[in-house]
């Protein structure tokens, strides 16, 4: 039996016409809707098209299964977060604790807007975490923190920095995925990224003292 998680995940062709875009957009955005209603376990590219408001036969032109739609959205999620670590990694106009400052806040406050769909997502995560084109995404973020912690840490080695990218990226990660689970108002937000950004530039003060 092959296994599930080296089928395509790639959409099946780019829409090149305007129709053909509002066709996947409308795919998409319902996609997101009966992901956030339904959950992973009861997403079906027949719900997705039927929400829609298209035939399931017009879905699988752009999209093989219900793995590439989610992918898809993953995709997208991951080039929001690529493009807000981008934004506030690399702007050098900033010392390096204020830019990690500020993407702890931006972080956290995106997680818990999106704690829904994000949730969904990480539940379906084992159809695609695998694949060649998750791994180029993943390997797109890490090279921009990599980079960070060059600016950061100019004097640590390359193992103290990329262990330390590691750390505070899986810390943000997994400590926002808890704490975006239950409703939080603005000042419960801040409160908890203050704290996280506190103890990550703590971290990361005390890496370049000891070189």
């Amino acid at each position: 039996m092959a296994d599930r998680r080296s089928r395509s995940i790639s959409s099946r062709k780019q829409p090149q016409q305007a129709r053909s875009t509002e066709l996947v957009a409308a795919i998409l955005d319902a996609a997101v809707q009966v992901l956030a209603k339904e959950g992973a376990q009861r997403f079906t590219t027949a719900r997705v098209a039927e929400r829609a408001g298209v035939s399931v036969g017009s879905l699988y032109q752009y999209f093989p299964n219900k793995a590439a739609i989610l992918f898809r959205l993953q995709s997208d999620e991951w080039r929001r977060t690529s493009e807000l670590l981008r934004g506030i990694l690399a702007d050098q106009a900033k010392p390096p604790p204020a830019r990690l400052r500020a993407l702890v806040h931006a972080f956290i406050r995106s997680v818990c807007e999106e704690a829904a769909i994000r949730t969904a997502l990480s539940d379906a995560a084992p159809l695609y975490r695998d694949a060649p084109e998750a791994q180029e995404v993943r390997a797109a973020g890490k090279g921009i923190v990599d980079a960070f912690m060059r600016e950061a840490l100019p004097k640590a080695s390359d193992a103290t920095r990329s262990l330390a990218g590691e750390l505070i990226t899986t810390t943000l990660s997994e400590i926002g995925k808890r704490f975006s689970e239950t409703p939080r108002s603005e000042a419960e937000i801040a409160r908890h990224a203050d704290g996280l950004a506190d103890m990550f530039c703590a971290y990361l003060g005390e890496l370049a003292r000891a070189v």
